[in-house]
């Protein structure tokens, strides 16, 4: 409970990038109680996707992002936003797939904070999120195994 207050502290809005509508109802579940305390959960399928929503939403305080996505993939999006110089304040944990760690450190090397290899326990997630938060500019890295959160 105590990780979730100070997520809750510090983050009012999150930004969930990601093309799998499963993942999408995860994260929901995991940020569950944390809604209690006020957070809004953004949902994006895509990097394009994910640009439209941050113009709409540019206090958005945490983005959640995939590696692996159609029309504009995780590392795409950040190079996008590094290059016109946008969202960059916003802090990112990038997701990855086990075997392919390698998508994943490129996204830290591209501008991500944190990351986290999927699948992974919501306990390591909330992790991830602190160490983004109170750790700074440290890269915040689990990479755990998968704990079903339905």
């Amino acid at each position: 409970m105590k990780e979730m207050i100070k997520i809750s502290d510090k983050i009012r809005k999150v930004l969930i990038v990601d093309d799998s509508e499963l993942l999408h109802r995860m994260y929901d579940l995991i940020f569950f109680r944390c809604r209690n305390n006020g957070i809004k959960i953004l949902h994006a399928y895509d990097g394009q996707e994910a640009l439209s929503k941050l113009s709409e939403h540019p206090d958005t305080d945490l983005i959640v992002l995939d590696i692996h996505m159609p029309v504009m993939d995780g590392l795409q999006f950040l190079r996008h936003c590094n290059k016109e110089r946008i969202h960059q304040k916003i802090p990112v944990i990038v997701t990855g797939t086990q075997g392919k760690e390698q998508d994943t450190m490129d996204g830290l090397k591209a501008g991500a904070q944190g990351y986290l290899i999927k699948p992974f326990e919501t306990e390591n997630f909330y992790k991830v999120i602190n160490k983004v938060f109170y750790e700074k500019p440290k890269a915040a890295q689990e990479t755990v195994e998968f704990s079903n959160p339905f």
